[in-house]
């Protein structure tokens, strides 16, 4: 692949036109890592776009200056452009490595393979390698572990044919070592689009904490942020709102940018969680306390403006089930969709909010609150669908569907609901968007 600087057209949204795509956002869907460690083509790039890579950061703001792009789609032969990202649930047989980003900020051990001695020029629906073959010689063997902060959607044989290629910054090329001591001389000249093994690891050597910073437009409606410097990647963001905690929507497939809630609707103050690959809470639930900053004058212009933040320690709950998101307040005058309230049984209120929809699904979350005098010790909450339409899954609930309704029981976690006490749990639906015909929850 010929080196060029990625360049992310989102990236640089407005705040106005950011509204547009966070409103149409759809639910990110994970793809299992694959088995460790995997062989693959590997092409170079020289840098990310300007001013943010795929994965919502600055070039200058990455955990390490070896960086790569991960494949967008699992297409092989197809080198169709597919404008829509992150990719729907209809189309999950088509997502690549990149994990509709959420393989965002994690870090990948990379080793040298093989040297192709013919062309080997991904030219689209032809082989690699063709007219030669593949050898190894004095560089194989060499490692280098590389930071995952961008994305390769191009319609050539590399980001399309092989699932399992690498796209590596041409920087990092010579900076690959053997015995602790850089090769030093790889490319260009003994290069050639190389044959790589690689695997996901934790960060290495992780030391101190998350770093969160504010993006270019966010303000009050539209607080976007970027997270990084990760102990093993990011699946999610959760905040604080209203006293529920809930999941916050991904920018556009950008991983490591979220859209939040303020702790009050339209406040400046904001808490938040972060899950990573696992599931689990980053620092065993650890909150971070942080402001929209002042020096952003109400909308952020700098591309990066960083914040500082306290932190206290939660307890660890069990992963959500779906690190898909929930509608985020955009700038407009109102800071997000209300609820509107449907019926309840003895001591119970449901409320139901559709928070993203797009063409053949949408996302709902219900709100069950306790109206009774007395705590709770779970509850279950029972949806009946207007027509046609599937649960695709859910989560802070175990939910099945029978005919039109859905039923969901607590989870293990958030079953307790002291008297006038609240909790969510939401769910991602094909079909049409369409309000339930019925809406209720019980006590026990």
């Amino acid at each position: 692949m010929t080196p060029q600087s990625r360049l992310r057209l989102g990236a640089a949204l407005t705040a106005a036109a950011a509204a547009l795509l966070v409103a149409g956002q759809l639910p990110a869907l994970a793809v299992d890592d694959p088995p460790a460690p995997v062989t693959g083509n590997a092409t170079h790039f020289d840098g990310l776009g300007s001013p943010y890579g795929g994965c919502g950061l600055p070039q200058s703001e990455l955990d390490s200056p070896d960086f790569v792009a991960l494949n967008v789609y699992d297409l092989p032969g197809d080198y169709t452009s597919y404008p829509v990202r992150p990719l729907p649930p209809d189309q999950a047989n088509r997502i690549g490595l990149w994990n509709n980003g959420l393989n965002c900020g994690r870090f990948v051990r990379v080793t040298i393979g093989d040297r192709c001695t013919g062309t080997n020029d991904g030219a689209p629906g032809q082989p690699f390698c063709r007219n030669g073959s593949w050898v190894a010689d004095g560089y194989n063997g060499a490692t280098l572990t590389m930071v995952v902060a961008d994305s390769c959607g191009d319609g050539n044989a590399w980001c399309r044919d092989d699932r399992n290629h690498l796209d590596l910054s041409t920087a990092s090329l010579n900076r690959f070592a053997r015995g602790g001591v850089p090769v030093g001389d790889l490319y260009p000249s003994h290069w050639n689009n190389r044959q790589v093994s690689w695997s996901f690891v934790p960060a290495p050597d992780y030391s101190g904490d998350l770093r969160i910073a504010f993006l270019r437009g966010a303000q009050r409606y539209w607080p976007a942020i970027a997270v990084s410097h990760l102990p093993n990647g990011i699946h999610g963001v959760e905040y604080l709102a209203d006293g529920v905690w809930r999941a916050a929507t991904m920018n556009s497939d950008m991983g490591q940018s979220y859209v939040l809630g303020a702790t009050a609707a339209g406040g400046v103050d904001f808490q938040i969680r972060v899950r990573d690959v696992t599931g689990a809470l980053v620092g065993g639930g650890r909150v971070y306390r942080f402001a929209l900053p002042a020096s952003c004058g109400g909308t952020c212009s700098a591309a990066y403006t960083p914040v500082s933040y306290t932190t206290s320690d939660g307890p660890t709950a069990p992963p959500t089930g779906s690190p898909s998101p929930t509608a985020s307040p955009s700038p407009t005058a109102s800071p997000g969709p209300t609820a509107s309230p449907g019926p309840s049984g003895a001591g119970c209120a449901a409320a139901w909010t559709v928070t993203g929809a797009w063409a053949g699904g949408f996302q709902a979350e219900v709100t069950v609150r306790n109206t009774g005098t007395s705590a709770a010790t779970g509850w279950r909450s029972e949806v009946a669908f207007a027509g046609g339409q599937r649960l695709v899954n859910a989560w802070n609930a175990g939910a099945t569907q029978s005919g039109a309704r859905v039923t969901a029981t607590n989870a293990s976690w958030n079953g307790a609901l002291p008297a006038g006490g609240t909790t969510s749990w939401g769910l991602v639906v094909s079909g049409d968007n369409q309000p339930p015909t019925e809406l209720s929850c019980t006590l026990r």
